[in-house]
């Protein structure tokens, strides 16, 4: 995750200064500038992610050049074999789209759903040991 997390540091690093010399050529033009910071904050997300990662779970077979095919078999991660959640969170994501047409009220139903939703999927497995499947 090192080399990925330096790929997208290389990446945020040309949108900042891109973003920079934008705003500072286009006087006008802040729509433009606010784009390139954005695209510049994700690509420093992604970045931190890597970075973190590859800090929490050390270097990958992939990484390393003495390492086996053997090395990187096994389970990766754990995968939920089902889950209403993402219905649940589809569904309240619907709802709030609607709700920004027809009136507030619609809209901070769906925004309730969604956020239960959202929690629903980030805790579903949180009580769960490490080392166990399922």
């Amino acid at each position: 995750m090192k080399a990925e997390s330096l790929l997208f540091g290389g990446v945020a690093a040309f949108f900042g200064g891109s973003a920079a010399l934008y705003a500072w050529w286009s006087h006008a033009d802040p729509a433009g500038t606010a784009a390139l910071v954005v695209a510049c904050l994700m690509g420093a997300l992604v970045s931190f992610f890597c970075f973190v990662q590859y800090r929490r779970k050390g270097r990958r077979p992939q990484d390393r050049t003495d390492a086996e095919v053997a090395d990187s078999a096994g389970p990766l991660e754990f995968f939920p074999p089902a889950s209403t959640w993402p219905l649940v969170t589809a569904l309240g994501f619907a709802v709030l789209c609607t709700g920004v047409v027809y009136g507030l009220w619609l809209f901070l139903i769906g925004f309730g759903v969604l956020a239960r939703g959202v929690l629903g999927l980030v805790f579903q497995y949180a009580r769960r040991e490490p080392g166990r499947r399922g």
